[in-house]
């Protein structure tokens, strides 16, 4: 049995930071897509990658808008392993609350592994903001410097 579409929420807060209505750490955008520190990050390094087409979850996304996100989330990983050296790096997309989305709007967490390190909890401890724009900046500084800009 399929499940309905959801109902895409137009005020939820990926929405606003899109609109510009709500401040973000910013280390990309292009005309598809926008990516931006996690605020409560499970690593250092913790991005997260979204179409600027509006769709709740990944099964009422465009495939233009899907092909433009993981090419993105793709450059936006090799940044982030560049900038921060992890062991690896994991990436991940989450469709409801049941799979552990927290905002209806469909993005990719990308998010730096280190094997002496356990992760932080999901949406669980604030960043301090100058914390964020300093991984912001070596993020920005890693995408200049594999010409990814």
């Amino acid at each position: 049995m399929q499940k309905d579409a959801a109902v895409y929420d137009q005020n939820n807060i990926f929405a606003r930071i899109l609109r510009g209505e709500l401040p973000s750490h910013k280390v990309y955008e292009d005309a598809d897509t926008v990516a931006f520190m996690d605020i409560m990050p499970q690593s250092d390094g913790h991005v997260l990658v979204l179409p600027r087409e509006p769709a709740a979850e990944l099964f009422e996304l465009s495939e233009g808008a899907a092909a433009a996100a993981i090419r993105t989330t793709q450059r936006i990983a090799r940044a982030v392993r560049h900038a921060f050296a992890p062991d690896g790096v994991s990436i991940g997309q989450f469709n409801g609350a049941a799979a552990g989305q927290t905002v209806p709007h469909v993005h990719f967490h990308i998010v730096p592994r280190y094997a002496d390190r356990a992760l932080r909890g999901h949406a669980s401890e604030p960043q301090q903001p100058d914390v964020l724009r300093e991984h912001a900046e070596r993020i920005q500084a890693a995408l200049r410097e594999l010409g990814l800009a």
